[in-house]
């Protein structure tokens, strides 16, 4: 009867071991940091960023001036002249928000860099983070970078290391 107990827990044992689930945390965030060819495009990204900015803020410089100087000389101006300064005014405001619009909306220009920048990259560690998951047998495989995935991670759990050499970075 004994032996029928212990041989009965060990196949339940065997059995329970063999449907546990294999998985691995990672830091993406950490993992594109250590990737040299992201650091080089999120400063090509943020050269763009900056230079849109400057033309923005340029526009933006030059239409408060257009209604400073328009709100001094209203008083004087005629009917028609106020109503086409006003005109002027807002399709020179309306330029502007379309501009930032197209630099800075979704979809717009920097959006656009950023997918032809950065989108590459973030696929060659996906496809490190498959690779990695294919050779280990894991069953799933956690980021812990961005929000809150995980709240408690086990550091030898952490395979952000083993991606970086299998793209090839130290």
């Amino acid at each position: 009867m004994k032996k029928i107990l212990l041989i009965a827990s060990c196949f339940l044992l065997v059995a329970f071991a063999s449907q546990a689930q294999r998985y691995a945390v990672i830091d993406s965030k950490y993992i594109l940091e250590k990737v040299p060819e992201y650091k080089e495009a999120q400063t090509k990204l943020d050269q763009f960023s900056q230079l849109w900015q400057q033309e923005i803020d340029q526009k933006q410089t030059a239409l408060d001036k257009m209604f400073k100087d328009y709100d001094a000389e209203q008083v004087m101006l005629p009917d028609n002249l106020k109503k086409k300064r006003e005109d002027e005014l807002y399709n020179k405001e309306k330029e502007l928000r379309d501009l930032q619009r197209k630099r800075f909306g979704f979809e717009g220009d920097l959006f656009k860099k950023r997918q032809e920048l950065i989108k590459p990259i973030q696929d060659r560690v996906y496809n490190a983070v498959q690779k990695l998951a294919v050779e280990k047998q894991y069953d799933f495989i956690l980021d812990k970078s961005e929000g809150i995935t995980v709240i408690f991670a086990d550091p030898k759990l952490d395979k952000s290391d083993d991606i970086l050499r299998n793209l090839g970075v130290k």
